[in-house]
């Protein structure tokens, strides 16, 4: 694609999404609120607070779960940015020090799929260090180590504690993997992640605040995966990153379903992807001789295809603060 089509076509964009009035910020099953529950009484024999993020949306304030607040206020703690690999890190110093700003000292970069990934090495003794640097209360005597690993659905909890088993353990798969929220229902399951030394993991659910003040926040939450799709919409999740991704210039869904240039009109762009792809539909149109079958695009499958592309990082790194 040529640079003077990009430039023709960027006043064109959106500067800001309008999201109609909708709500997509609800999203608190029943399971969560039990979850929460159990893991605000299991702390007590927690050593440090493992939170972990999806390194795309690195700076929302759900960041810093109201509902925790107070215990990551005392507890050690530890913040994990997962799935680097499709995040845009080409400002990593500006990301430290933002989080640092924010009172947030300890964080590690990660990719939990990696089948080797060298950051995963440093957690253990990264977690040591912070714990011993801070009283233990009621664990002093105790020669273990036991973290909670905390988070909002689908960054890669479950992928954390597997990646560590296969990284001191040698061993496979402790915890269900998948690529859609609310894998993880069991709460406060301990597993062991290390023999030297012994680290126990609690695998928790994944939980959202009760209500995410910011429709956008709740947005980019869904973007990533975090919110199951039909809650919010799979033609407003595709359009919401139609505009993120022409309001960072990142034009790489051009070339890979052969538009002739950017975008802003998302029936457009998902039409495209459709014929592409040979994504159709038979419905039946009524005429003046009456039903006849017409085969149409079919945008559903269009948009599905797009989102789960920007999931799998085939649209390039992304930073979506």
């Amino acid at each position: 694609m040529k640079l003077c089509q990009v430039l023709r076509n960027v006043g064109k964009f959106r500067t800001v999404f309008d999201f109609g009035g909708r709500e997509v910020a609800h999203w608190f099953p029943g399971h969560m609120a039990k979850g929460l529950k159990q893991m605000k009484a299991g702390l007590k024999s927690v050593d440090c607070i493992i939170e972990i993020h999806d390194a795309r949306i690195s700076f929302l304030p759900l960041r810093r779960n109201p509902l925790f607040q107070d215990t990551l206020d005392v507890k050690p703690h530890l913040l994990i940015l997962n799935k680097m690999d499709l995040s845009d890190l080409s400002n990593k110093q500006r990301i430290l020090k933002k989080l640092q700003q924010d009172g947030v000292r300890n964080v590690l970069f990660t990719d939990c799929l990696k089948q080797r990934d060298d950051n995963i090495k440093k957690l253990a003794p990264m977690m040591v260090k912070i714990i011993e640097n801070s009283p233990r209360f009621n664990r002093e005597e105790n020669t273990s180590y036991c973290l909670m690993v905390i988070g909002v659905p689908n960054v890669g909890k479950s992928s954390l504690i597997n990646s560590l088993r296969r990284t001191h353990l040698k061993k496979g798969r402790a915890s269900r993997v998948g690529g859609e929220p609310g894998i993880t229902r069991a709460v406060l399951t301990k597993i062991q992640v290390s023999e030297r030394p012994l680290i126990y993991l609690l695998d928790t659910p994944g939980v959202l605040p009760p209500k995410i003040q910011s429709v956008e926040t709740g947005m980019k939450l869904a973007l990533c995966g975090t919110i199951l799709d039909h809650l919010v919409g799979e033609d407003i999740i595709a359009d919401y990153l139609l505009y993120s991704l022409n309001r960072l210039g990142n034009f790489s869904y051009v070339e890979k379903y052969d538009l002739p240039e950017p975008s802003d009109d998302i029936q457009y762009v998902l039409k495209r992807i459709a014929v592409k792809l040979r994504k159709t539909q038979k419905v039946k149109a009524l005429t003046g001789v009456g039903n006849i079958t017409v085969t149409i695009p079919n945008y559903s499958a269009a948009a599905y295809d797009f989102i789960r592309a920007f999931r799998k990082g085939e649209l390039g790194p992304v930073l979506l603060d």
